[in-house]
């Protein structure tokens, strides 16, 4: 990969980064306002009906699902930046030919091309 396609794809990466970050900060500032909205709602003379707090409960959980993810996400955005800062960005891990440029387009992430992808479907890595 030449320094022109490196320098693409380094600012796709930023521009990722940027947008999960974002996100992650709502996330996290939402989940403060609903936390603060619960215990006041707690010493309240009148209770929630019990099926209300599940949900509440449910959406907490998946928040905290979400954040998790993200944050995953944005790890995975360090790794390729750390791989194009080295050069061996697009790079396949496995075997070592190229990940061609579609597939980095749409997952900027991928350590592995299409194929090694089908043959280990059952690894977590993108």
């Amino acid at each position: 990969m030449d320094e022109v396609d490196l320098q693409h794809f380094r600012q796709l990466i930023l521009a990722k980064r940027t947008e999960v970050s974002k996100d992650l900060e709502e996330r996290h500032r939402l989940s403060r306002s609903d936390e603060a909205q619960e215990s006041s709602e707690d010493r309240s003379a009148y209770s929630l009906h019990m099926a209300d707090r599940g949900t509440d409960a449910m959406e907490r959980e998946k928040n905290m699902l979400l954040v998790q993810r993200e944050g995953d996400y944005l790890d995975y955005l360090e790794e390729a930046l750390q791989r194009v800062e080295a050069g061996t960005y697009g790079l396949c891990r496995t075997c070592k030919g190229a990940i061609v440029r579609a597939r980095l387009e749409a997952v900027p992430t991928a350590t592995q091309c299409i194929d090694c992808k089908k043959k280990n479907g059952d690894n977590p890595q993108p």
